[in-house]
């Protein structure tokens, strides 16, 4: 974890001016370049990729752009720069496309819990859209359905958390005994057990449903894409090939 490496630098001021722009423009910015449920009205077929340059806030970029630059470097330094830009993106990818099919599941469990209460596909689309319903059906359906079933099918997802998972796997991978020293964590701990112990975390989350307003199923889709593109390279001895 020593120099930036060109294609790193490369990825954080892109993210950077992404951060800026949203400061400039607002809601719209989100409104554009988050990734919304595939069925939602918002959603845009470019925000799968562009969701990887949005960030909520200062602390959200600053952690993820320290971790792209801390374990993303000996990663480009060992594999190049074309190889390393298709793992971290098809990792970003993979997360979204994780995030998405949990967002489907609860989603249309929701719906089906709605409808069988006795409401109508379109009241059930207008409950989503807006958010309001006759408080009656909650002696059928629970506050709880209700509202989860509504946060997926609205809330957007951004970061680069996902690919920078994917780029966590694969650095453990690669660097097992390797130890970090963290800002949050005074002392030295090898990646081979840093690396899992937030992977669980995020599954205890995920698994429990728990409001943190962070997209776990997203954090383990990048993950399992980085751990399965970093063990066939491995396994294949693809790992020491470079892709400049």
């Amino acid at each position: 974890m020593g120099r930036i490496s060109e294609t790193i630098k490369l990825l954080i001021i892109l993210n950077v001016l992404f951060f800026v722009g949203t400061l400039v423009i607002g809601d719209l910015a989100y409104k554009l370049f988050a990734l919304y449920y595939f069925e939602n009205p918002s959603f845009q077929y470019w925000q799968p990729l562009t969701h990887m340059f949005m960030h909520g806030g200062f602390m959200h970029i600053l952690f993820n752009m320290y971790a792209l630059w801390a374990f993303g470097s000996p990663l480009e330094m060992r594999w190049g720069r074309n190889k390393f830009l298709f793992f971290y993106f098809s990792a970003g990818f993979g997360a979204a496309i994780i995030h998405t099919l949990v967002n489907y599941y609860q989603v249309h469990t929701g719906m089906e819990a709605l409808m069988a209460a006795g409401l109508s596909k379109a009241q059930v689309l207008d409950i989503l859209t807006t958010g309001k319903y006759d408080t009656r059906i909650l002696n059928i359906v629970s506050p709880e359905t209700i509202q989860a079933t509504y946060n997926s099918f609205n809330t957007p997802a951004v970061g680069a958390s996902g690919a920078i998972y994917g780029v966590l796997v694969a650095f453990g991978m690669m660097f097992p005994n390797i130890e970090l020293m963290l800002i949050f964590l005074p002392i030295p701990i090898k990646a081979k057990y840093f690396i899992p112990g937030i992977i669980l975390i995020d599954l205890f989350f995920g698994l429990t449903g728990s409001p943190t307003g962070i997209a776990h199923w997203a954090h383990l889709g990048g993950a399992l894409f980085g751990f399965i593109m970093a063990y066939y390279w491995k396994k294949n001895s693809f790992d020491n090939q470079r892709w400049n």
